[in-house]
């Protein structure tokens, strides 16, 4: 049987955890394996739940022993699963597949069979599951990939879009009585999303939102958590915080525009902050973050509007 193996891409990364069940029906998701190879490193002990039954056909199963079969004994993968020693070589040899999880640094990988793909998430540290594999029909994973690649839409009751965010990503909700939650949304389909661990169609939640007074904006993962900016008019240093309108005071001086803005410049490369997410930064907490000046994807590398179908970056206001 021929298979490919390679590391997953940062958007498949999610399958290899726990989902909902409509998520599990639209990617075509069998069910998993979880398994570590025993305090030794070189046993394999695993157990698998079904996620969407009807879908583990004998065909199925067949091919999931073989695959097993192949990652721990076959030359040609690695020996990716033969023990612990030989995951933990493997993944360190593949820093491409490295990822912050929950409580350590792991590793994802995917093979793709003409039928079935196969979402790994390895783990190589002893005392830990050192492994998690997701089945999924191919074609129905690909799929649902493609269609959350275009974003979850929040609209408003009318359906006039006013933001999107990547499948995964948080919002905020500001209710009426000054209290505020955020949480992450997910892509079901172009009509429906997940809020936390409630499902809307988008318009649902639009009229819900409306109905209650409450406000939402996205927290874009593309952007930092806090940057460096010149205050508009003059040369005061400024911090930003995203989500949040307006600036805080900093105790960073300069004497004049120009300085401020290098320093600035200079504070922000060190974060690791591009010209692009500092520029949507400072739209954010000026025009509100639901703008499209408050996505960074909307600029160039230099820090330049490009969204030409916007008038400016404070138009959707």
């Amino acid at each position: 049987m021929e298979m490919t193996l390679r590391p997953a891409k940062p958007e498949e990364i999610k399958y290899t955890y726990r989902q909902s069940q409509q998520i599990y029906g639209q990617t075509g998701c069998i069910g998993f394996l979880r398994g570590d190879m025993d305090s030794n490193g070189t046993g394999f002990l695993t157990s698998w739940e079904d996620k969407c039954s009807h879908l583990k056909t004998e065909a199925f199963k067949a091919e999931f022993d073989t695959v097993i079969n192949m990652l721990r004994f076959d030359e040609r993968y690695g020996h990716i699963l033969k023990n612990r020693s030989c995951l933990e070589a493997y993944c360190y040899a593949n820093e491409k597949s490295a990822f912050e999880g929950s409580y350590c640094r792991e590793y994802g990988f995917r093979a793709d069979t003409p039928e079935y793909s196969y979402i790994m998430r390895l783990n190589p540290n002893k005392g830990d599951y050192n492994l998690y594999i997701y089945a999924y029909k191919r074609y129905y994973l690909d799929r649902h990939l493609k269609n959350a690649s275009k974003g979850i839409r929040f609209i408003t009751p009318d359906y006039t879009e006013k933001f999107r965010i990547p499948d995964g990503d948080k919002i905020r909700i500001s209710f009426s009585n000054d209290g505020v939650i955020e949480r992450s949304c997910r892509y079901i389909d172009e009509y429906h999303l997940e809020v936390g661990s409630d499902l809307y169609h988008i318009c649902q939640f639009a009229e819900l939102m409306q109905n209650n007074g409450n406000t939402v904006i996205p927290l874009r993962s593309s952007l930092p958590e806090t940057c460096y900016s010149v205050l508009p008019g003059t040369h005061d240093i400024v911090l930003l915080k995203k989500g949040d309108s307006g600036y805080y005071k900093t105790d960073i001086t300069a004497s004049n525009i120009d300085e401020a803005k290098e320093i600035v410049e200079e504070y922000n490369a060190k974060c690791d902050i591009s010209k692009a997410q500092a520029e949507a930064m400072q739209a954010g907490s000026m025009f509100g973050w639901d703008v499209p000046g408050a996505d960074p994807n909307n600029y160039d590398k230099n820090g330049m509007f490009i969204a030409n179908n916007h008038k400016d970056r404070g138009e959707s206001r």
